[in-house]
Formats: structure tokens, C-alpha cells, sequence
């Protein structure tokens, strides 16, 4: 319903200058989900959500007085009524400088983005496109995941194979430690397309935990290892006790981030009794630990 003749410019400025208007999938410490929700996306809704997320994006790179002016901008095309008064609802105004912005960005058609979405999506679903060993566990459990299940992924290093789970149409939940990090990760979902399949959320290890049931867990072996033994512990049993049953740990042998020598991906098998467990019989960055709970 149309609102009563205001002028806008004012209501517009503070609108864009808040920043409310938020993509849907960016979670950080304030959020504390139960199971995250299966969101069945058609082709159409992941292209809003592509082309929301630019717009997002585009906007965030703006300075001030650049905001107020595409406000302006967007008053002076939709100015209908004498003395800058306009008939006309807020909403109406943010969507047309949306189109503005698109329009600047030059941003492909549906059909343009859906040719080449489906040929990156196909790419994607394949373990080296993100610099993963083909003969990992991954490349043999990750097709098998069930559209209900939930992958759970344990340090920002680990992320590609989040962003390979995620291909596959599966939940993904990441956590870490690291603010920075989580939302390097989120922005490089969302480049990817993949950011209506995969949430990120940063918590203190040892601390409050997210109450999720993952059917998949993948973990940095640094980012544990940074942990004292007693936490450490800890968290593993966590983990353990949150996976449903069949289900599944992985751990992928990684080079620290900042050099030094890497981590045996097998180091914790002792806290794994009961569980079936596998090794890889190679060493270094191929190496990697499989433990099945029953």
C-alpha cells in the first residue's frame, strides 16, 4: 500500500547507510542454531541469491558520501510530484537502487548465469577442483551423503572440503576460532555460489557448541593441535558423542598455515577405541585418518 507524500532522500540515506538489508547465510558467533534447515533451492532462487549477494557486495565497498549519492541518484529517477515529494514506499526505493546497482554491474540474465552455473557446479563436484587428492575417503563418502544429512567441517583450513560437500546440494556447518578467517570463508562461498548450502560460525572450542548431529566431520589437525591435551580430548569426545551413528571422522594431513611440521592426521586414533578406523599408507600432505562410528 502506498504511503502518505514524503521525501524519501533522508528515509533512503539512513536505509542504505544501516546496511540491514543482509544475505541470507552469513552466521557468526551471535547465532546459536539448532540443526541448520534444509533450504531446497530451485535454479531461479540460487540466481536471486547470486545476484542479491553482488548488489551486497558492491554496496559494502561504497563510502559514504558515494551511498548518499546513489540515494539521490535514485530519488531523481522515481521523482513523480512537485518539490522532490514522492508517493512512493521505502521498500520501492531500496528495490530500485538494487536495479541501479545491477544495471552498473553489468550482472548476467538467468539464462546467461544457469549455462554457466550448471558447468560449474559439475566442476565443483569434483575433489581436485579444490585441491584435494581424488583418493581421498572423501571422494567415496561425500556421494553417498543424503540430502538430510549435515556435514560438520572443524577449522577454516579444512574449508575446501566444505566447499565440495556443499556442491553436492549437502548442509555444511564450518566452525572455528578465528572471526577473520570465517568470513574470508562465507565471501569465498558466496563467490563459489554455494553459500545457500554453507554456514559458518565462530566458537571457542572447549566452550558452548553448536547442538547439531553431523553425519560427516572434517577436522584440521593443526587447529586441534593447537589445543592443550585436555581440550583437545574434550573436543574430539564432543564430536564423537554429536555424530550419528554410521557416520563419519576425517582428518586430512595439512601443513600449518604459518610453516612447521605437519601434524600426523592419525595423532588422536587412541581417543577412537570402538570405532573402525583406517589409515592412508601414504605420508605428508596425502596422508589422511578414517574413523567410522558404529
Amino acid at each position: 500500500m502506498l504511503s502518505e507524500p514524503i521525501n524519501l532522500t533522508l528515509h533512503l540515506r539512513v536505509d542504505l547507510l544501516a546496511c540491514d538489508r543482509k544475505v541470507d547465510g552469513t552466521v557468526l558467533s551471535n547465532l546459536q542454531p539448532d540443526r541448520p534447515r534444509r533450504r531446497t533451492q530451485s535454479l531461479r532462487q540460487e540466481y536471486e541469491q547470486f545476484i542479491l549477494q553482488r548488489i551486497e557486495e558492491y554496496k559494502d565497498q561504497l563510502s559514504r558520501a558515494q551511498v548518499l549519492g546513489l540515494g539521490d541518484e535514485a530519488v531523481r529517477d522515481l521523482e513523480v510530484g512537485p518539490e522532490g515529494q514522492l508517493v512512493l514506499t521505502e521498500i520501492l526505493m531500496l528495490d530500485h537502487v538494487d536495479r541501479i546497482i545491477k544495471k552498473r554491474l553489468r550482472l548476467p540474465t538467468f539464462r546467461r548465469w544457469r549455462e554457466k552455473h550448471v558447468n560449474m557446479r559439475r566442476a565443483q563436484r569434483q575433489p581436485t577442483h579444490w585441491g584435494l587428492a581424488s583418493d581421498t575417503p572423501l571422494s567415496k563418502i561425500v556421494p553417498l551423503l543424503e540430502e538430510s544429512d549435515l556435514t560438520l567441517v572443524v577449522g577454516t583450513q579444512v574449508a575446501a572440503v566444505g566447499f565440495l560437500v556443499a556442491a553436492h546440494d549437502i548442509d555444511v556447518l564450518l566452525i572455528d576460532q578465528d572471526l577473520a578467517g570465517v568470513q574470508a570463508t562465507e565471501s569465498h562461498a558466496a563467490a563459489e555460489a554455494l553459500a545457500g548450502r554453507f554456514q559458518a560460525l565462530v566458537i571457542s572450542l572447549g566452550g558452548w557448541f553448536p547442538d547439531v548431529n553431523p553425519t560427516l566431520v572434517v577436522m584440521d589437525p593443526n587447529l586441534i593441535a593447537s589445543l592443550d591435551d585436555t581440550t583437545a580430548a574434550r573436543v574430539i569426545k564432543l564430536l564423537q558423542d554429536r555424530t550419528v551413528p554410521g557416520g563419519a571422522h576425517v582428518v586430512l594431513g595439512l601443513p600449518p598455515a604459518g610453516g612447521g611440521d605437519l601434524v600426523p592426521p592419525d595423532r588422536w586414533q587412541h581417543h577412537y577405541g570402538g570405532w573402525r578406523t583406517e589409515r592412508s599408507k601414504r605420508v605428508g600432505r596425502s596422508s589422511w585418518f578414517l574413523a567410522r562410528r558404529p
